[in-house]
């Protein structure tokens, strides 16, 4: 069961609590952009060694089971990218430009969900893809 802070809705509440859990793994930032322009602008100022792995959630993208998931990030990981970066567009879907600049755009599958819930549920498909990697038994349920 999933605690709620005072003033918190459910979707919060869960979405810090998936946050802490992935931190276990890797180090997580959750930001809101008021616009796509203003991530795209912040995503072209960061510095590091490598450019960082950009995934927009997007109804025209690929689908995976969380094994499939699991192995992207894993493959990542091997590969030394230091920060893969996950955006979930605007009410009105991610422009041509902001498409094209992704390395892969994720469908959480075919029906639409509210922002919220599509956070919670990729925040839970993160968590769920470290523990595959590590061995930990929450995917298997044992």
């Amino acid at each position: 069961m999933i605690k709620r802070g005072p003033g918190e809705s459910d979707f919060t509440s869960a979405l810090k609590t998936y946050a802490k859990r992935i931190g276990n793994y890797a180090a997580v930032e959750i930001p809101v952009y008021a616009s796509e322009s203003a991530f795209l602008q912040t995503l072209s100022r960061h510095r590091s060694r490598t450019v960082p792995y950009l995934v927009l959630l997007d109804s025209r993208g690929k689908q995976f089971a969380s094994e499939q998931f699991a192995e992207l990030l894993g493959k990542q990981r091997d590969q030394g990218q230091q920060k893969i970066v996950f955006a979930i567009g605007p009410a009105d879907g991610w422009s041509d430009d902001a498409r094209r600049q992704a390395n892969l755009l994720l469908s959480l599958g075919t029906m639409t969900l509210p922002h919220e819930l599509a956070r919670v549920v990729l925040s839970e498909q993160l968590y769920r893809a470290f523990t595959i990697l590590s061995g930990h038994p929450y995917h298997t349920g044992h």
